[in-house]
C-alpha cells in the first residue's frame, strides 16, 4: 500500500512541477505577500508606527500596554497569508481528479487494484507539499526578518502558526479534492470550492455572534479556529476539527469514486 501511496504522491506532485500556471500562482502569491508584509512593518498603521507611538506614550509619562513588535508582525501576517490562500487553494485542488475525469483515465484508476482512500490519501498529500513549497518561504522569511526583534520574536508562535496554515489549507484541500471528483471541468471546480470557502466565511462570521446558533456552530468555525491557533491558542478540539475536515474530504472523495466505479461497471 505505502509503494502504491508513495507512487501516487511522486506523479501527482510532478505534475504540479511542469504546469506553468503554477509558477505564476507561486510568484502573484509571494509578491503579493511581500507588499502585504512591508505595508504591515512599514505602513502608515503599521507595526513600527504603533511601537514609536506607545513608546512616545511611554516617555510622555502615560501609562501604556507593552507593544510586542514582533508579535504583532507574525499574527496580523499570519492573518493576510491565510486570506489570501483562501482563494488559491480552489485553484489547486480543481484539477485533481477532474483533470483524470477529462482525460478519460479516471476509469482506470477506478478499477485498478489501488484503493480508493490510498489514491485520494496519495493526491492529496501531494497538494498539501506543493502548498508547503509555496509558503515556506514566507516563514522563512518572517524568521530572517525579526531575528534581531527585541523582544525576541517566538519561534513556537511561528510553528505554531504555520502548522495552523498548513491543517486549514489541508482541510480546504480535502474538500476541494472532493468537489474536483465530481465534475469534469476544472473552472466549476474551482468556482464550487471558492462557494465553498464563502461558506466557510460565513460559518465563520456566524460563529462570532454570541447567539444560540454561534454558540453550537462554533465547533466548525475552520476560519475562526485557524485565527486562534495563530495567535498561539492550540487546543485538542481545534485541532481534532481540522482532522476531521480532512478526513471527511478523503471519505467522500473515495466514495464518489466508487460510485463512479459502480456506475461503469
Amino acid at each position: 500500500m505505502l509503494v502504491n501511496l508513495l507512487a501516487i504522491y511522486k506523479r501527482e506532485l510532478r505534475n504540479y512541477f511542469v504546469l506553468p500556471w503554477a509558477y505564476v500562482i507561486a510568484a502573484v502569491f509571494w509578491f503579493i505577500n511581500g507588499f502585504l508584509f512591508f505595508s504591515i512593518v512599514f505602513g502608515d498603521d503599521g507595526v513600527i508606527r504603533n511601537a514609536q507611538f506607545n513608546d512616545l506614550q511611554a516617555s510622555s509619562g502615560i501609562v501604556a500596554g507593552q507593544y510586542d513588535a514582533a508579535y504583532q508582525v507574525v499574527t496580523v501576517f499570519l492573518a493576510t497569508v491565510g486570506s489570501l490562500a483562501l482563494f488559491i487553494l480552489p485553484i489547486l485542488s480543481m484539477g485533481l481528479y477532474s483533470e483524470e475525469r477529462k482525460r478519460g483515465t479516471l476509469e482506470l484508476l477506478a478499477t485498478s487494484p489501488i484503493t480508493n482512500w490510498v489514491v485520494a490519501v496519495g493526491k492529496l498529500l501531494a497538494v498539501v507539499t506543493f502548498f508547503i513549497g509555496l509558503t515556506l518561504p514566507l516563514m522563512v522569511y518572517i524568521v530572517v526578518a525579526l531575528s534581531a526583534a527585541t523582544p525576541p520574536v517566538s519561534t513556537q508562535l511561528i510553528f505554531v502558526g504555520y502548522g495552523a496554515l498548513i491543517l486549514m489549507a489541508a482541510s480546504v484541500l480535502s474538500l476541494g479534492m472532493f468537489i474536483s471528483s465530481l465534475t469534469d471541468s476544472t473552472i466549476v471546480a474551482a468556482i464550487a470550492t471558492f462557494g465553498l470557502v464563502l461558506l466557510l466565511s460565513l460559518i465563520d462570521l456566524i460563529a462570532k455572534s454570541p447567539t444560540m446558533i454561534g454558540q453550537a456552530i462554533n465547533q466548525i468555525a475552520l476560519i475562526k479556529q485557524y485565527q486562534e491557533m495563530i495567535q498561539g491558542q492550540v487546543t485538542s478540539s481545534g485541532l481534532v476539527m481540522f482532522a476531521s475536515y480532512i478526513v471527511l474530504g478523503v471519505f467522500l472523495t473515495a466514495q464518489s469514486i466508487e460510485a463512479f466505479r459502480f456506475q461503469r461497471s
